[in-house]
């Protein structure tokens, strides 16, 4: 996979986290953690797009890594705040999802950015 679809997937998941935040401080009055969820969860596609941008390989792998990293992030937050009872299990279950996939998207363009620079 591209880093076109890896975009793709981060900007729409931006949305659920910009939506998600919207609902965490408005419905649950939980404004701490999901500070930390939408600087996190919307980083990931910033990063990616910095990356498009890149001036080198290496320029363009570490900002994938960063996007990667705040990926495990975002996962983070969301695991806490679904064990502290700020969000469902159900609606867990679907961002994060996304967010693993974006992680393992994002793993494999890093692998193969890595190795092609080593050649």
């Amino acid at each position: 996979m591209d880093n076109n679809v890896a975009y793709d997937k981060a900007y729409k998941f931006a949305i659920r986290i910009v939506k998600a935040y919207r609902y965490l401080c408005e419905e649950k009055r939980e404004f701490v953690l999901s500070k930390q969820l939408l600087r996190s969860g919307t980083s990931i596609g910033a990063n990616i797009t910095e990356a498009k941008g890149g001036i080198s390989k290496a320029d363009f792998s570490a900002k994938i890594s960063i996007a990667y990293k705040e990926t495990l992030e975002t996962k983070y937050w969301l695991s806490l705040l679904k064990d502290t009872g700020y969000i469902d299990p159900k609606s867990f279950e679907s961002i994060y999802e996304d967010a693993d996939e974006i992680a393992k998207i994002l793993f494999s363009i890093l692998k193969t950015t890595r190795i092609n620079i080593n050649q």
